[in-house]
């Protein structure tokens, strides 16, 4: 029997996190942490709500995973984010020591990769899955901000 957990599962409970954010009024990023097949964090950015620039999506991920493991290293963990990590969640995925991130659409603009921020060694990256979801829901948020 085929592995119904696949990286397209996960990311989908992703963005429906993302959809809550919208729905909220903060930017539709959405995450989950998986360890063996299960969801430990289910989170979305609360930095409106919080008035805190660093209440991304995935720092609230890190926070509630460590949270739920009872130590601050995310090893045998997988992170998915319906948006390329920002830098300072990057550096933060460093020091967590996650095994795994996969992210949905890419940030051309202040994206990890674009600004060349480094990863823990051992951080096995995927890109891509479910882009066209995450990055639709993304323009549909802003624009409606325009309007």
């Amino acid at each position: 029997m085929e592995n119904p957990f696949t990286d397209e599962y996960f990311m989908k409970k992703a963005l429906q996190e993302a959809e809550v954010a919208f729905d909220k009024g903060e930017i539709p990023v959405g995450a989950i942490i998986v360890i063996d097949n299960r969801i430990i964090a289910r989170t979305h950015n609360l930095s409106e709500m919080l008035h805190d620039v660093t209440a991304h999506a995935e720092m609230q991920a890190i926070t509630s995973a460590a949270n739920f493991i009872g130590g601050k290293y995310l090893k045998g963990c997988t992170l998915y984010v319906t948006l390329e990590p920002c830098q300072m969640c990057a550096g933060a995925l460093y020091w967590s020591q996650i095994n795994k991130i996969v992210f949905g659409a890419s940030d051309d603009q202040r994206g990890f990769q674009t600004l060349g921020t480094t990863l823990h060694p051992k951080t096995q990256v995927v890109k891509g899955v479910l882009a066209e979801e995450a990055s639709d829901l993304l323009v549909r948020f802003f624009a409606t901000r325009r309007k």
